[in-house]
């Protein structure tokens, strides 16, 4: 199934799921005079297989979901590396939902000017998915950024149906005007 489409979320979470379960069972060393391996051994391991299962598939120049789940595992370690991987997810994907999960994964570690730089140079608000607007403005929201995050939601006029983005304006208006009473200075 990934072979046809690398980016089948399903099939790589069962996948990683079996490889994650075999990198455990391969770090216990049946020795018994071996030391039991630790949690943080076994994890790293299974996350070891799991990033070497995401580097394989996202060899393919369509993958883009691959590429989510390495940076995720590196978000912690390697900035850089993370930043770049979601670079290449989000150029990868036409319809917007790499960027969506990019810009999600670099708000839940708390980096939301990351989220900002990464959205505002690969969003396209006439083609992509409009969630993409609200992981922005989100973003925008977190970085002590409320006027920027207008701007954000000003850009969904240009989505071609209105009708389906009216209700996430005026979520995303209520959620600004609430940040900026909570903001000193605005």
């Amino acid at each position: 199934m990934l072979s046809d489409d690398p980016n089948n979320e399903r099939a790589f979470v069962a996948l990683a799921e079996i490889v994650r379960r075999r990198a455990a069972e391969a770090s216990t060393d049946p020795d018994p005079l071996a030391a039991p391996a630790d949690e943080t051994e076994l994890q790293r391991a299974a996350d070891l297989a799991v990033w070497a299962l995401g580097e394989e598939l996202a060899g393919n120049p369509r993958a883009w979901y691959p590429l989510i789940e390495v940076a995720r595992l590196s978000v912690h370690d390697d900035h850089e590396g993370t930043v770049r991987r979601l670079t290449t997810a989000a150029e990868r994907d036409p319809s917007g939902r790499a960027l969506v999960e990019a810009l999600a994964l670099l708000r839940e570690a708390g980096l939301p000017v990351d989220a900002l730089g990464l959205g505002v140079g690969h969003w396209r608000p006439r083609e992509h998915d409009p969630e993409v607007a609200r992981q922005l403005v989100l973003a925008s929201i977190e970085a002590g950024r409320p006027l920027e995050a207008k701007q954000h939601i000003a850009a969904l006029d240009l989505y071609p149906d209105q009708k389906a983005v009216a209700e996430l304006k005026s979520e995303l208006a209520r959620d600004v005007a609430h940040a900026q009473q909570t903001i000193p200075g605005t």
